[in-house]
């Protein structure tokens, strides 16, 4: 590798895990907070703040809907999960405050969702993103997700719990989405079943959709929450099912997921493990403090107290930085 290839993967890899620049990262890395407001026997507010993400200070369209800013050949792009998390996060500044540009901006992303719910080549209805991804493998374009399944019908059934009738499009939207929250990949869907020691598979949401697969933990547990939501709203059977066995796929995996000094960003398969960066570290301790909370099951919360201590020693913050910046040259 050149000198100019290596400075250029440093560059990046100190923008995307430092915080410095302004890319698509400028949407996802803000801090990471629990929305003390939200409860675990309704469907309310949106269970983290999302705060800065609410007055995203990048790039939108003409409608008001945010773009994200990939440089390069990639460029400005429409991102399902951002505009589900934005959409989110102006619910809840609207819930607190009671602003009505609050309201019209959670519709906006709310009518994008409705707006551009495709369907797969098995017949489901998903989000699809329309742009090449260099992940493990390259995702390529339209490629859909289980995070952004899980937020996008959060953000849905919200709207369509404050709307009048004239906006069922959103509780059929939900609906329609949800599909694929129930089915294996291999039939459209985002669920993935590996072996396990107890009586039951493990049972996965697959933010990325890739063989083998690699349960990105914060995507999982974000869509869990959709699958919760979903439970909540509709009172569906299947929806608290597959959240019960999910949430049991969490505890019972946890471990794994703990390095001894940090937290891992994915169960990435290869020698050298892909660490979770400083900030998805503090998105996994909020996280498992909100799953505690909607399963009263006080294992997750537990290991966040650990994960927290882990990030209060500077020796330890400084090593998961250099590791993951190691794995992102050799990996990807």
């Amino acid at each position: 590798m050149s000198l100019s290839t290596r400075w250029h993967y440093y560059r990046r890899i100190f923008r995307a895990y430092v915080g410095s620049g302004r890319s698509q990262l400028t949407f996802w890395h803000e801090t990471p907070e629990i929305n003390p407001r939200a409860t675990d026997s309704r469907l309310g507010e949106y269970y983290m703040l999302f705060r800065e993400k609410a007055d995203y200070a990048g790039h939108y369209d003409a409608s008001g809907i945010p773009m994200l800013d990939y440089h390069g050949a990639i460029g400005l792009q429409y991102n399902p999960i951002a505009i589900a998390q934005w959409g989110l996060a102006n619910y809840n500044r609207f819930c607190e405050t009671g602003e009505e540009a609050r309201w019209q901006k959670t519709l906006g992303a709310a009518d994008w969702l409705v707006a551009n719910l495709e369907q797969n080549a098995r017949g489901l209805w998903v989000w699809n993103h329309h742009f090449d991804w260099d992940y493990r493998d390259t995702l390529k374009a339209p490629w859909y997700s289980g995070l952004a399944q899980g937020q996008g019908v959060s953000l849905l059934l919200r709207a369509h719990a404050h709307s009048d009738d004239e906006k069922y499009q959103y509780q059929s939207a939900a609906e329609k989405a949800f599909v694929a929250l129930t089915r294996p990949i291999a039939e459209g869907g985002v669920l993935f079943e590996d072996i396990s020691e107890n009586i039951e598979k493990n049972l996965w949401i697959e933010e990325y959709l890739v063989d083998p697969p690699t349960h990105i933990l914060n995507g999982f547990i974000w869509a869990l929450w959709g699958v919760f939501d979903y439970w909540l709203a509709r009172g569906d059977v299947s929806a608290k099912k597959i959240f019960d066995r999910g949430s049991e796929t969490l505890i019972q995996n946890l471990a794994r997921f703990d390095t001894g000094y940090w937290s891992l960003y994915e169960q990435s398969g290869t020698r050298l493990k892909m660490l979770a960066s400083p900030f998805y570290h503090r998105v996994h301790i909020v996280q498992l403090r909100v799953m505690s909370r909607l399963t009263g099951d006080a294992r997750p919360a537990a290991i966040a107290d650990r994960w927290e201590g882990y990030a209060r020693r500077r020796g330890n913050r400084t090593r998961a930085l250099i590791e993951k910046s190691a794995f992102k040259l050799l990996h990807y």
